[in-house]
């Protein structure tokens, strides 16, 4: 069997995408899967050949096709890596689920951005090489199943596990963004009410400010400099400026209390 020169490249690459092509005599499959080792993702490319009835694998340590039987040999394979990365997945939505616990019962530590970046990273990457790539078996389905030797059922399986893959990493996705938003919407408000609680502080002291500003000028003619009761009148007017300005925001509150807790 020779294989032309262009797509022999294609096979050797070890970079190369997805994708199937059919000439005259065989046709050239190749998939770029990923695969989950110790928390982090590899990404490979396997590049089959399929001669009648007869498959080959290229192998990049010895850089030659070997021989791994019939279809039915590419079928075990692919159906042993899918059913892999279907467990692979399906650890990101625990895993997930667990970050928007935290997230439901304010448990949120630094950690969290670190961890939804991770997940966001990994979940992406998944599904962009399993779209393609169930595309491109999606073609060779559809050449090879008028062989007398091909498995439709067998490699029906392996498609729906792609298809499978492609989802359950979608929906992850979906779930990420969901639970960004709701930390965000968490953190924002979090930042209101410190913004909130420093402008009350704020405003408690300005008319304090206002008064040691005006008293300590070094100017004479000043209020009640020469009163021997002028620092106790002074307390007493601080105080109620200090009231005038608290009782607003306290009949606010209170409204807003009544609001949310309607009498039964």
């Amino acid at each position: 069997m020779t294989i032309d020169i262009h797509l022999l490249e294609d096979i050797e690459n070890p970079n190369h995408p997805s994708n199937f092509v059919a000439v005259d005599g065989y046709s050239v499959l190749i998939l770029r899967l990923p695969e989950i080792l110790q928390n982090k993702i590899d990404v490979k490319s396997y590049a089959f050949v399929i001669d009648k009835n007869k498959c080959f694998s290229f192998d990049r340590e010895k850089n030659s096709l070997a021989q791994i039987g019939t279809l039915e040999g590419l079928e075990n394979f692919l159906d042993d890596k899918t059913e892999k990365l279907i467990k692979d997945i399906q650890k990101y939505h625990f895993n997930i689920e667990n970050l928007e616990e935290s997230l439901y019962e304010e448990r949120l530590n630094n950690m969290f951005m670190q961890k939804w970046l991770s997940y966001k990273k990994d979940v992406s990457l998944i599904y962009r090489f399993m779209f393609h790539a169930s595309l491109s078996f999606e073609l060779f389905i559809a050449h090879h199943k008028r062989d007398t030797e091909f498995n439709d059922l067998a490699f029906a399986d392996v498609y729906e596990h792609m298809i499978r893959i492609r989802d359950l990493s979608k929906d992850a996705m979906d779930k990420l963004d969901n639970l960004y938003d709701f930390y965000r919407a968490k953190v924002d408000e979090k930042m209101n009410k410190n913004v909130y609680y420093l402008t009350i502080i704020s405003g408690i002291f300005l008319p304090l400010t206002l008064l040691t500003g005006f008293f300590g000028m070094n100017t004479g003619g000043l209020p009640l400099s020469n009163d021997p009761n002028g620092t106790m009148k002074m307390i007493i007017f601080s105080f109620v400026l200090e009231l005038l300005f608290i009782l607003p925001f306290f009949l606010q509150n209170i409204q807003k209390i009544k609001k949310f807790h309607p009498k039964r």
